[in-house]
């Protein structure tokens, strides 16, 4: 069984979109044109606005508490030092050196820290750049197929071509570039965390046929 304190951060990680879908949601709740008919319109309409860039805020805060909860109970879970936190700062690209390192008192049953123990350096190496370009190459797999799944489903329920929708995505290519950046990034660490989970399960099964 994986320890407390790595499942915990799991579930910080999975919280961040639920934290991101909620925020939008209420900031679309937020319309500041409500204010119209009042007395004291200015007055509320700022009030409002003020309102809705609180929501974003909030959002924004919570993530990032999120974000460090996550990283300092992976580490915690290591028994690792807390400077080590500080790669935090570095996004995913600091959580992947998070994620390399060793377990000072692994479980029993952990027979991914096991393996980890019995590499050569120049193996372990190799290993965690070619686990890197898998990851991110998976994480970017996943974010196409699901782009391409979306349009799918808008062009059937709104009967819109494709071809259309497609160069409708084109005309503000940045914008969703940029959020499918944020989804790579996500997805990164999520396949991080659940790396030493799948390895682990996948050899436990391979344990009795080898038996």
């Amino acid at each position: 069984m994986p320890k407390r304190q790595y499942i915990l951060a799991i579930a910080c990680h999975l919280a961040i979109p639920a934290v991101v879908i909620a925020s939008g949601v209420l900031f679309s709740l937020i319309d500041p044109d409500m204010a119209r008919g009042h007395a004291d319109y200015a007055r509320n309409f700022q009030l409002l606005q003020l309102a809705q860039r609180g929501t974003i805020a909030a959002m924004a805060g919570l993530v990032l508490v999120l974000w460090i909860a996550c990283c300092y109970l992976v580490l915690e879970s290591k028994q690792r030092a807390l400077p080590w936190l500080l790669l935090a700062a570095g996004g995913p690209f600091g959580f992947t050196f998070i994620a390399m390192l060793a377990d000072k008192a692994p479980a029993p049953d952990d027979l991914f820290q096991q393996f980890l123990r019995n590499l050569k350096i120049y193996w372990r190496i190799a290993l965690e750049i070619a686990l890197f370009i898998s990851v991110w190459f998976l994480a970017s797999e996943i974010v196409g197929v699901k782009r391409d799944l979306m349009i799918a489903i808008q062009s059937y329920r709104t009967g819109t071509p494709v071809e259309a929708i497609i160069a409708e995505q084109n005309a503000s290519s940045g914008m969703w570039a940029f959020s499918e950046g944020l989804q790579v990034m996500y997805l990164v660490v999520l396949i991080y965390l659940l790396w030493p989970l799948f390895f682990n399960w996948t050899a436990r099964l391979r344990r009795p046929r080898a038996a």
